[in-house]
């Protein structure tokens, strides 16, 4: 098994924080993974030093320290150094230093230095060290490894509709098409504009392309102030981007691997008409990558209908993935960092980095990338760049994200099976820590979102039909109390009846469709179908299909205790575009059912 490989069984397994609440402060799970990726082989050496790394380039810089701890290099005195290297995603490990490193906790050693995909964590990560009056950056300056731009990726056809290449196509145009629809540019088969986008507390796609958003509803490249964030019609502007959004991915890569099925199948132009990613992601999907695996880069199945890169005209950010030395480092480790900075920016090196789809630490793009994801002029075209904004008005930008985002309309649907007695650890049963999960996840929702409530199992005496609805989705605000004492008043019996509840679910979300909010059914079961009278998983998966529906709603699966149908939860929420999470660990259903409620 590969590395990348690897890391994506670990991330069916380990799901971490992820932000979803209102404020800075809220950033919890997400099911992006913490791996340790190099164990730091070479010579052995005195000095070990640990580098963190975005989980994009976790796999290069890997390979790199393995290069540097076999080159012989010498620190001084005869003295040398090595590197080790584990990845985390970049909102996940800012918000770990900020608490204080847990190895135990966090999943990976403790770093001397950390390299995320942007200094916007770097700008949050400082102002969390000035509130908890601890020190958790040093002064010095970060350098930059590698760099690579926030662009929209969108189907070379769809963009071409826009006028690409000739035409400057901006945020601008995203909010007109989602309010147009491609009608407009006479292409009614196309449907809505969708756009995939990231949640911001975790994501830097997802907080880059935020940021972007706001100023482009200003016209400023600099110096945003506090007032023209909360200037109605700034806000506006940005809820209206926001509307067209699908979902709240935690991670691109979802979006690249549901782009590559609907490419596969012959219908790249019905799922996501545009994604904000980071360039280099559009470079490894075009070259047979979706999922970020490098090994398949140039191996994989390469798309029919290829992405190219929009830079929006209205400006963009640019990632620069910095390099920076932690407080924890000694001062042999300082020198060790220094050392493997400079062999990261040796010629040698910067060229590895191109050749995976990162522009060098000057902005200058390789052949590769420059072809792959059809740069005009070979990249040379100036690119509308934006200053990061100050720390005050990037903490507004995410406040004000967590109003103005698209609401969620989601029906959270509970088994109450008779095996969710069976004991989940720590003096409770998998009923009992599913109840306390799902209303710690209450807290999660924004006030304005819709929660409804099923339970299911199969027949007994107290309700004939295999599921039935407790609460019909209502506002939270109104409906949180009633919610929490339907859920702590659940008990359990009988089998379960997974397929014809999920069926009937969806269905059920589909007649109650709103279009101006993100429609899901979430779906949590520790067992499989028990239910004789309906236990075709191929006529369910047929009915659920997205490709099949002309309107669908997505379906989160989580498979909770070993005796869970993981593999056919997957096949279920992939059937609907859809995300399974695995909590067969209970200890990690609360993690979980965070990670599941960022989508919405």
């Amino acid at each position: 098994m590969n590395r990348r490989t690897g890391r994506q069984e670990a991330a069916r397994r380990l799901p971490l924080l992820v932000a979803t609440g209102v404020g800075l402060l809220a950033i919890l799970a997400t099911v992006l993974v913490v791996l340790q990726v190099s164990d730091g082989s070479g010579p052995d050496c005195d000095v070990r030093l640990e580098v963190n790394s975005s989980t994009e380039k976790g796999d290069l810089l890997a390979e790199l320290a393995a290069k540097y701890n076999s080159s012989g290099r010498e620190l001084g005195g005869g003295r040398c150094a090595r590197v080790s290297v584990s990845e985390t995603s970049s909102g996940v490990a800012m918000d770990a230093l900020a608490r204080g490193w847990d190895e135990k906790r966090d999943g990976a050693p403790e770093p001397q230095a950390w390299t995320p995909t942007s200094s916007l964590w770097l700008t949050l990560l400082a102002a969390k060290g000035t509130a908890s009056d601890r020190t958790v950056l040093t002064g010095d300056k970060p350098v930059s490894l590698a760099t690579s731009p926030l662009a929209i990726a969108m189907p070379r056809p769809m963009a071409e509709a826009l006028g690409w290449p000739e035409k400057k196509i901006g945020w601008r145009d995203v909010l007109s098409l989602t309010e147009k629809g491609w009608g407009s540019l006479g292409h009614p088969e196309w449907g809505r504009f969708s756009l995939g986008k990231d949640n911001p507390h975790t994501s830097t796609s997802g907080l880059a392309a935020t940021v972007a958003a706001f100023y482009a509803a200003t016209g400023r490249s600099s110096d945003l102030t506090l007032d023209q964030v909360r200037d109605p019609k700034t806000r506006k502007f940005v809820a209206g981007v926001e509307a067209g959004v699908l979902h709240y991915a935690s991670d691109a890569t979802a979006y690249m691997a549901h782009l590559a099925e609907a490419d596969a199948e012959g219908r790249s132009l019905s799922y996501a008409s545009a994604v904000a990613v980071q360039e280099q992601l559009i470079h490894l999907y075009n070259q047979g990558s979706p999922t970020g695996d490098v090994d398949q880069l140039g191996k994989g199945r390469k798309p029919k209908v290829p992405l190219v890169a929009v830079h929006p005209a209205d400006g963009t950010l640019m990632l620069d993935h910095p390099f920076v030395v932690l407080p924890s480092a000694s001062r042999e480790q300082r020198a060790a960092a220094a050392d493997f900075r400079a062999f990261l920016l040796e010629p040698a090196q910067q060229r590895r980095f191109q050749h995976f789809g990162f522009r060098d630490h000057e902005g200058n793009a390789g052949p590769e990338l420059a072809k792959s994801v059809s740069l005009p002029d070979k990249g040379k075209r100036q690119l509308s760049l934006i200053d990061p904004p100050a720390p005050a008005v990037l903490g507004a930008i995410l406040d004000s994200w967590d109003e103005l985002r698209k609401k969620a309309r989601v029906l959270l649907v509970m088994d109450v099976s008779g095996s969710m007695n069976q004991s989940a650890g720590g003096g409770q049963s998998r009923l009992e820590a599913a109840k306390k999960a799902a209303v710690n996840a209450l807290d999660q929702f924004h006030p304005d979102d819709e929660v409804g409530l099923w339970a299911f199992s199969t027949e007994t005496d107290d309700h004939p039909e295999p599921y039935r609805q407790i609460l019909p989705p209502r506002p939270v605000r109104e409906s949180k109390d009633r919610l929490t004492a339907a859920i702590n008043g659940l008990n359990a019996d009988g089998g379960t009846a997974l397929y014809s509840t999920v069926r009937a679910a969806q269905r059920a979300a589909l007649a109650g469709l709103d279009t101006s909010r993100i429609n899901a059914v979430v779906v949590l079961t520790d067992g499989k179908n028990e239910y004789p009278a309906d236990n075709d998983l191929d006529a369910l998966l047929k009915d659920i299909d997205a490709t099949q529906l002309e309107r669908s709603v997505r379906v989160f699966t989580v498979a909770f205790s070993d005796a869970a149908d993981f593999e056919t939860l997957s096949k279920i929420s992939a059937a609907t575009k859809a995300t399974s999470y695995d909590a067969r660990d209970p200890a990690v259903i609360d993690k979980v059912m965070v990670s599941v409620i960022s989508n919405f």
